[in-house]
């Protein structure tokens, strides 16, 4: 898996991409306290919707992204996104006010929300070799479970010689690390924009009806709504489940967490070996499904009114939950990449973005409002019927055999100007375009050839 860091353009984005989310972990402990401080016993009101903020900064930001990040330079998009970051992190020990915290939570998920998709449609160029970009893909992927462990471990050993505002300094000083590391990354060039002819609205939806129009897209959008049924249940009731239904203390949740993430690193270190074998298809759609079975396991856990076993159970569940949703989550960005024609990438990994996290804004409040209002068996029951439904919708909508086996196949296209990339080999033939490449179903490729 480490083989991908030893390209030197990767590496340094792979190192941006880690000192960027430790201090986006420190923020988070940070935002805690000062939202207590600010509000007291509704500390949790202002959290909820500080996430509430996150969220829809993310689907309505990243659409817009994607229209135009591909005519503006890169490396100046995401070192300004990271300047804009270090900002909002140095105003937030000012803070005097909730509405003010809305407000730079807002700006700062807005930049996150110019960054991350950006990069992620920039690593298959930096990685064009199929197996180091999976290689980067888990790399990654173990980058978010080990920040979710080491960040709030960092941020308990910081607050016993530091206030709790100066964590924020720790942020302003990894978006500024990553800021530089991009800025000294050699980039490639990006594929040509598309035409300007489209009018802003078509711009800003192009990735979303490349999704609607691409059959494994469309089932990844189903994939998407599963796992954030899942991580859902493990971000909101975590909490609940160690301290109310289990009686245990504050210091056991990070026990639960941990379980979840080491789940999740632990297929992420495996997968690239796995895809290289049985490809995309059957590891994700078996994630999905394996998601449904882990929901019943916890229903049979929640059901019980006592027993010791419980705790080793509700740990067991929850690796399992990590380990079905890195399943799913891992060779998302490889789907994306074989899917969408390479000018409409950054759209294409835009609204990936913006989709998976219009599906968290559905399931997060879904899980906390059912646990605390219906108790936590219906929320089992509701958000497990979300995943299943959505894991049974993703394999009828996901054409096989799959289509990241390559077989090629001669075809013509109408319709392409003479200089568009896609038909730059191909020979002309009447009023279309005629080659022979391996099928990949996209925006100019029916789902079977």
């Amino acid at each position: 898996m480490l083989t991908a860091l030893r390209h030197p353009v990767y590496r340094r984005l792979f190192g941006a991409q880690v000192v960027a989310l430790v201090g986006t972990g420190l923020a988070t402990v940070a935002l805690g306290l000062l939202a207590y401080d600010l509000a007291g016993p509704s500390a949790g009101a202002v959290l909820g919707t500080a996430l509430a903020i996150k969220m829809t900064a993310y689907v309505l930001i990243a659409p817009a992204v994607g229209a135009f990040a591909d005519r503006l330079p890169r490396r100046a998009l995401m070192v300004g996104a990271d300047l804009v970051r270090a900002c909002v992190a140095a105003a937030l020990p000012f803070v005097g006010q909730v509405w003010q915290v809305y407000v730079l939570v807002f700006l700062l998920q807005s930049a996150s929300a110019v960054f991350t998709p950006t990069f992620q449609a920039l690593i298959p160029d930096v990685l064009p070799d199929e197996r180091d970009y999976t290689r980067a893909l888990s790399l990654s992927r173990l980058a978010y479970d080990l920040e979710s462990l080491f960040s709030p471990a960092l941020a308990a050993a910081l607050l016993t010689v530091l206030t709790y505002d100066r964590l924020f300094t720790g942020t302003l000083v990894g978006f500024l690390g990553s800021a530089a590391l991009v800025a000294s990354a050699a980039l490639p060039r990006a594929a040509p924009a598309p035409p300007r002819d489209a009018g802003g609205h078509a711009r800003a939806t192009a990735g979303t009806r490349l999704f609607l129009a691409v059959p494994q897209l469309r089932s990844l959008l189903a994939l998407n709504l599963a796992v954030a049924a899942a991580s859902a249940m493990v971000t909101v009731n975590s909490v609940v489940y160690v301290r109310d239904f289990l009686g245990l203390s504050a210091g056991a949740v990070p026990w639960a967490l941990g379980a979840y993430g080491a789940g999740s690193m632990a297929v992420a270190s495996a997968l690239p070996r796995v895809l290289e074998r049985i490809g995309d298809r059957p590891v994700m759609l078996r994630g999905a499904l394996l998601l449904g079975v882990v929901f019943g396991a916890l229903g049979f856990i929640t059901a019980a009114d006592e027993g010791s076993w419980r705790l080793p159970a509700l740990l067991s569940v929850w690796a399992a939950f990590g380990a079905a949703c890195s399943m799913v989550l891992t060779p998302a960005g490889r789907l994306v990449r074989r899917s969408a024609p390479e000018r409409e990438r950054t759209a294409a990994f835009a609204a990936q973005f913006s989709l998976s996290h219009a599906c968290w804004l559905l399931t997060y409040p879904l899980a906390g409002w059912l646990g605390a209002t219906a108790g936590l068996l219906w929320a089992v029951a509701s958000l497990g019927g979300v995943a299943l439904g959505a894991a049974v919708a993703a394999v009828r909508l996901w054409p096989a055999p799959a289509p990241d086996v390559e077989v090629e196949v001669e075809h013509e296209h109408a319709g392409l100007t003479a200089d568009h990339p896609h038909v730059r080999d191909a020979v002309r033939v009447g009023d279309g375009w005629r080659h022979r490449h391996g099928h990949t179903p996209d925006a100019l490729h029916a789902a079977h050839p």
